[in-house]
């Protein structure tokens, strides 16, 4: 590069860095802008907005007789057909004659209209700033070497303008070299990432599974982007392909985050605070084209990559097939690519332990018929009177459970607990190889060494910090917010969180309540069947109830958690992030599990006894039903993660394409007659939704993965839902992504952050749930203890847990209740033995099985062998690649060549690294 423009690039960088730095008048040296092939001055951007352009503005003119003029529709290019269209920035424009209109109705409302006058007075002051900004951003912009083109769409009422942004090659080259972007050394076989590929070939078993998915990305070699090593790097004589799309993109985006727009006081920079501040209604980088495949018989190696997406993806029937990675990751970036990555795995994962968890199912189901306390209820008769569940209720046998009895064997035999030990080593387990396996992708997806680098504060920050202080890395000045404030109303914000847990609280004490009265309405109706189903009846409607205000909190929590993450100031957007994804997990961890929680461990523990009931607001507190605790939390469970589920499948189905047919129905009115007319990509992408993140998607996999493992003692068949579940969610994801969603800026990603914090934290705490779900909530214990004092066949062993009512209990004597106490209802000796052996249950069970999980942390290492040899042999290549010939300079050694070279020669000298650079004169 000459001089010049090195000196332009220098300058660039300090446009970019320096909020105090003014542009200078546009030189003939620098990039302009082009519209039709010629520049556009600055002043064109504002004039429109600001209407202090006359209507024979002969630019203006031009600009806006697009319409009138048939164009050749070139694709994501400008209008000559060569320059990529890397971003468009879009803003709307009420038109000048309603502006006119309404000014003039209410010059003629006299003194009345003095007031709306001062408010049309302070709209149009801020209309002004709003485009002073833009015409300044826009500048900004150009002296930064970006290429623009402008087009638009209008109607009688709105104007619609898309700026058109592209980063020539000296741009693409010097932001290359500043954001470490990748470059290609030597070209390897693309890796085979699926596990199970790799066993179905070795076992010679045909692979449903696989799927040819054409113009897959090659993989390389990599190291550091260095434009003075360009002639090293594969493919750097093409200049229109060498930089793929999202780098594009990501450079464009860069300089759009860097670029100021106003006062370096006020931190005025950025386009993400130009967009909050209205100055543009959006900014996104184009989709490849459309995504619906032509009508006419086409190669498949000619298709687009949005197309090979959608058809190879994104349709519901390649449900079983496996994901294209790399082409999500070359069309969205390692961010996203690596959530579907994530899926797929957890997916792929979910698959043996559905299988086992209906097996075990199964097995209940078949051995039903032989369980004997069971059969014992069923033909007692009225061998065994209950003593009434409420002061108003009559006594009931035991017999009309017969049912219950039966089912609650299903969630309750031996099976369960060798499952819930099983769930407990899957979740470890697959923690451990999603780390090996993120590994590889990293890797394989030149992320490895990625770490974010110095971030920027964020344009919410920016826009309100009182302060400017340096910053300690980098020492440029920028928003300052003081730490002590921050943690003061972090500590505020931990108080209104603790007070909205106890809101859950108090919404689930109500639920009690209302369980305990419907159950007290069914049983006193008379009705044989209900007083028989109170319980289950009364559970299954208060958990629908439960459900609903489940998901109404988990509305307006979300809703507060961003307001307060808001107000305590982070800097960055990951604090801002890691802030509020604790605050959001904390609150529905409470709100989706405390119900549940309820069920396993509290509920039927402080019943009390005949004449000494425990009450809680003058109710008597709840008691298990004849079924046990068990298969009434697996009725909770069942509908609160399932309804969930389907819940939230129907929103993600419906609500984007609501919102994608007004965005249409919006921009259908602005072009009016121009509607039939072959629309442009920017128009259409405009029509999209905007892309929202992962943050939801992440959030309803992770408490998924909670219900599957905290309480799948319970609900055996609870990953048999959640596999369902998954094979919609990846699809329905796939679409939004690929069909329905504008594209997102390409991020780059080395995991999933802070997300796979919360699966381990989950994972250890399922241990503990399970360990205790078996030791007090199952039968499992206490049938065991009994087998083992008394009777291994289990024969008498309802009887031996039936207590008589105390001599005192006047209103129904000798009625029998479900507790290990003698007639005086003290605890009997056998209720003492049972806490020791269950006591020492959690300990030995939590001691194996964290032994047993550290062992295989141990025995797998998180980098595979084959991928530490992968990395020396990419560094090797590196260091070779970056380095000077070694053979000049043991040819120029051996000749006692000194280092004052002849002009055309070249003599060695030493760089860090051990490398060996040559300087050639001349």
């Amino acid at each position: 590069m000459s001089r010049k423009g090195s000196e332009l690039l220098k300058g660039d960088r300090e446009v970019l860095l320096d909020l105090d730095y003014v542009a200078e008048e546009h030189s003939a040296d620098g990039y302009g802008s082009l519209q039709n092939g010629s520049f556009i001055p600055a002043r064109c951007f504002a004039a429109a907005d600001v209407d202090e352009v006359a209507d024979d503005d002969p630019m203006y003119s031009r600009c806006n007789t697009r319409s009138n003029q048939p164009v050749a529709q070139l694709g994501n290019y400008f209008r000559d057909g060569r320059t990529k269209i890397d971003f468009v920035l879009v803003w709307e424009i009420r038109s000048r004659r309603k502006k006119r209109g309404k000014a003039k109705s209410q010059g003629n409302a006299g003194e009345g209209g003095a007031a709306p006058a001062e408010e049309n007075n302070r709209s149009e002051r801020r209309k002004a700033q709003l485009a002073q900004w833009r015409q300044k951003f826009v500048h900004n912009l150009e002296s930064a070497g970006l290429l623009m083109e402008k087009e638009e769409t209008a109607n009688e009422k709105k104007t619609i303008h898309f700026l058109k942004l592209s980063a020539p090659w000296d741009v693409l080259l010097y932001y290359a070299e500043e954001l470490c972007l990748r470059a290609p050394l030597q070209a390897q076989p693309n890796l085979d990432l699926n596990t199970s590929a790799r066993v179905l070939k070795r076992l010679c078993i045909p692979n449903v599974m696989m799927e040819s998915v054409p113009n897959r990305p090659l993989d390389y070699y990599t190291c550091a982007f260095r434009k003075s090593k360009m002639n090293r790097f594969l493919g750097c004589n093409d200049q229109q392909s060498y930089f793929t799309n999202a780098q594009r993109h990501r450079v464009v985006y860069e300089i759009l985050a860097r670029t100021v727009y106003g006062k370096r006081k006020r931190a005025e920079v950025g386009v993400d605070r130009l967009v909050n501040e209205g100055v543009y209604t959006a900014a996104f980088p184009l989709h490849e084209g459309p995504f619906q495949l032509p009508k006419y018989e086409i190669c498949p190696d000619e298709l687009n990559q949005r197309q090979i997406l959608y058809h190879y993806w994104a349709r519901w029937w390649k449900w079983y097939k496996y994901q294209p990675l790399d082409h999500i990751r070359e069309y969205f970036g390692e961010k996203i690519a690596l959530y579907f990555a994530w899926l797929g795995f957890y997916t792929a994962w979910l698959l043996p332990a559905a299988v086992v968890g209906t097996l075990v199912f199964v097995s209940g189901v078949m051995s039903m018929g032989s369980n004997a306390p069971a059969k014992d209820i069923c033909i007692s008769e009225a061998s065994y009177l209950m003593c009434p569940l409420c002061n108003t209720c009559k006594a009931w046998n035991m017999s009309d459970t017969c049912t219950m009895a039966k089912l609650g064997y299903l969630f309750d035999h031996p099976g369960t607990v060798l499952f819930s030990v099983f769930m407990s080593f899957w979740a470890v387990t697959f923690l451990e190889y999603w780390k090996r396996k993120m590994a590889t992708l990293s890797h394989h997806w030149d992320c490895m060494d990625f770490h974010e680098e110095e971030e920027r504060p964020r344009p919410e920050f920016a826009a309100t910090a009182p302060t400017m202080q340096p910053n300690p890395v980098t020492g440029v000045k920028e928003p300052y917010f003081p730490e002590k404030t921050r943690l003061s109303r972090m500590f505020t914000g931990s108080m209104i969180i603790i007070m909205m847990l106890c809101v859950v609280m108090i919404f689930l004490v109500t639920v009690v309540m209302c369980r305990g009265i419907i159950s007290m309405m069914l049983f006193h109706t008379g009705s044989p069947v209900l007083r028989t189903e109170a319980g289950t009846i009364a559970n299954i409607s208060s958990s629908i109830v439960n459900l609903g205000l489940i998901l109404l909190m988990g509305r307006v929590y979300t809703a507060l958690a961003e307001q307060l993450t808001k107000w305590e100031m982070h800097r960055t957007q990951t604090q801002y992030d890691n802030a509020f994804i604790f605050k959001v997990f904390i609150f529905q961890f409470v709100n989706f599990y405390s119900s549940p929680f309820y069920v396993a461990f509290f509920k039927g523990r402080f019943v009390g006894y005949p004449s000494n009931y425990g009450t809680l607001f003058g109710m008597r507190n709840e008691d298990c039903g004849p079924g046990g605790c068990l298969i009434e939390l697996a009725e909770q469970l069942f509908i609160i993660m399932v309804g969930k589920q389907v819940i939230n499948n129907i929103q993600e189905f419906i609500i984007p394409k609501v919102k994608a047919w007004h965005q249409k129905r919006t921009l259908a009115k602005v072009l009016g007659d121009n509607a039939s007319r072959e629309p442009r990509r920017w128009e259409e992408d405009y029509k999209l939704v905007e892309c929202e993140g992962l943050f939801e998607e992440y959030l309803e996999m992770v408490l998924q993965f909670g219900f599957i493992t905290i309480f799948v003692a319970a609900f055996p068949l609870a990953p048999l839902f959640a596999l369902l579940n998954n094979w919609v969610e990846i699809r329905l994801d796939a679409h939004k992504f690929a069909c329905e969603y504008r594209r997102p800026v390409a991020e780059r990603a080395q995991n999933i952050g802070v997300w796979f914090n919360i699966l381990e934290a989950l994972s250890h705490l399922s241990v503990i749930a399970n360990a205790f779900l078996i030791a007090f909530t199952s039968d499992f214990l206490p049938r065991l203890l009994y087998q083992y004092k008394f009777d291994n066949d289990l024969n008498g062993y309802v009887n031996f847990t039936l207590a008589y009512a105390p001599r005192n209990y006047t209103e129904n004597p000798m009625c029998r209740y479900k507790a290990f106490r003698d007639n005086n209802g003290d605890y009997s000796l056998f209720y003492w033995e049972l806490v020791g052996v269950r006591l020492g249950f959690i300990i030995a069970f939590e001691h194996v099985v964290f032994f047993v999980l550290r062992a295989i942390d141990w025995i797998v290492p998180d980098v595979p062998e084959s991928l530490e040899l992968k990395i020396k042999r990419e560094r090797y290549l590196a260091k070779q690649a970056l380095a000077e010939n070694q053979e000049a300079l043991l040819v120029s050694r051996g000749r006692g060549v000194a280092h004052a070279a002849t002009p055309g020669t070249s003599s060695p000298v030493n760089v860090a690294g051990g490398g060996q650079e040559r300087i050639t004169d001349g």
